[in-house]
């Protein structure tokens, strides 16, 4: 199987958009994208007072949206590779809208778990597509710029939409009626822009005459790179657990644990968590990878310490600079862990290598969510926060290191 760019062909004569501002569409797209994927966050307390439920049923909703995730990049992650960027883009951005209107409609608890496996479908689509999008956009406008700038934009992009979901949230809820209708409202209407934009941007892949069998996700890799892109998909795993802890239960924590039940304050908590991701890679944008990877190493390390000492004292400042350092460190082991996963694929199966990359970091958003929801139901909160907070310093720990002895 093979896919090549193309910067020019009869079938893209009615595109509008050309490759350059082709770039920032998609871009804008897998924005809100991702931010519609988090803007429950600072939701979910009041679907929980106003339902009664308990706090464990929160983290099964949140994991149905991180099982969708998984399904999607393992059933679908890859297909853009041979049916082109553009239409797979366009369809995942559907889906959302989709998503959205089910959050409308059926606000109780079936409903919720539905929206959020299909936003979870979406997203799995879109990242491993827009980010091979990107790439190959920006190629072809800028073919003498340095492919990392790319990369950096993409994740960059990633990160600030899941960063913005929870402060938009927090805010409606806060300060707008209606707080289970309103965010849904705004981003059903900016999914679909986005589709409208999509759907005017030109297309990267050659679409092959005789398409190949499907076949569900692999890695498509040679048998000596393997070792390398799993050392790189568990320092994955392990950045998205905590980002997993801060779009999930970061609300429980701060009501019940530090005894903060502002709903803006949730959502700005889990806002800094990932603009701290995103400005790391910013900030550090010239740093060597390998010395960004031992820089994350450290800032994941403390700032879990710090997360699991606020928890046991209590003390809100020491909770939430603990996640902004550990979010900081995320932001420089997730770009490194894409850049080093991206290297290591040609250009005919780099979506299929970054989808099998994205399905074990988004298994890291829920597995252990699920766990440490659980572990609340037989643990006070604050054992089950560290118990947390020590196997993942541990898991990367062991992941980082490996990925810098290549």
């Amino acid at each position: 199987m093979s896919t090549t760019l193309t910067s020019s062909r009869p079938v893209e004569s009615r595109v509008r958009f050309t490759h350059g501002p082709g770039f920032w569409v998609i871009a804008a797209a897998f924005l809100i994208t991702m931010a519609f994927s988090t803007v429950p966050t600072p939701l979910y307390a009041i679907y929980q007072r106003r339902d009664g439920f308990p706090t464990y049923l929160i983290t099964i909703i949140f994991a149905a949206y991180a099982v969708g995730v998984m399904v999607s990049l393992y059933l679908a992650g890859h297909v853009s590779d041979w049916l082109g960027r553009r239409r797979v883009a366009l369809l995942a951005v559907l889906a959302e809208a989709v998503a959205a209107a089910i959050f409308l409609i059926w606000p109780d608890v079936a409903g919720l778990l539905i929206a959020r496996f299909i936003s979870g479908i979406g997203v799995g689509v879109l990242t491993a597509t827009a980010t091979a999008h990107l790439s190959e956009l920006r190629k072809i406008a800028r073919p003498a710029e340095d492919p990392s700038r790319s990369a950096l934009i993409s994740s960059m992009v990633n990160l600030g939409g899941l960063a913005f979901g929870p402060l938009v949230g927090g805010i409606l809820a806060q300060y707008v009626g209606s707080p289970l209708e309103r965010p849904y409202e705004i981003f059903l209407v900016l999914l679909l822009l986005s589709a409208i934009g999509i759907a005017m941007v030109p297309e990267t892949v050659e679409r092959m005459e005789e398409r190949p069998a499907y076949r569900p996700q692999r890695v498509a890799l040679p048998s000596a790179a393997r070792p390398l892109f799993f050392a790189s998909a568990i320092g994955a795993f392990a950045a998205f657990s905590i980002f997993g802890l801060f779009t999930s239960l970061a609300p429980t924590f701060l009501a019940g644990v530090l005894h903060q039940p502002s709903r803006i304050l949730a959502g700005v908590v889990t806002f800094a968590v990932f603009i701290a991701g995103a400005g790391s890679q910013v900030v550090f944008v010239r740093m060597e990878r390998r010395n960004q990877l031992r820089l994350g190493l450290v800032f994941m390390s403390v700032g879990l310490i710090g997360i699991a000492v606020g928890g046991l004292i209590p003390s809100l400042a020491l909770f939430v600079i603990g996640g902004v350092i550990a979010g900081a460190g995320v932001g420089l082991v997730f770009r490194g862990a894409v850049a080093t996963a991206a290297s290591l694929a040609d250009a005919g199966s780099r979506g299929e290598v970054l989808a099998a990359l994205f399905l074990i970091a988004y298994a890291g958003l829920a597995l252990p969510v699920l766990a440490i929801g659980l572990g609340i139901a037989l643990l006070p909160a604050a054992t089950a926060l560290l118990i947390f907070s020590v196997l993942i310093f541990i898991l990367v720990n062991a992941a980082v290191p490996r990925m810098l002895k290549h």
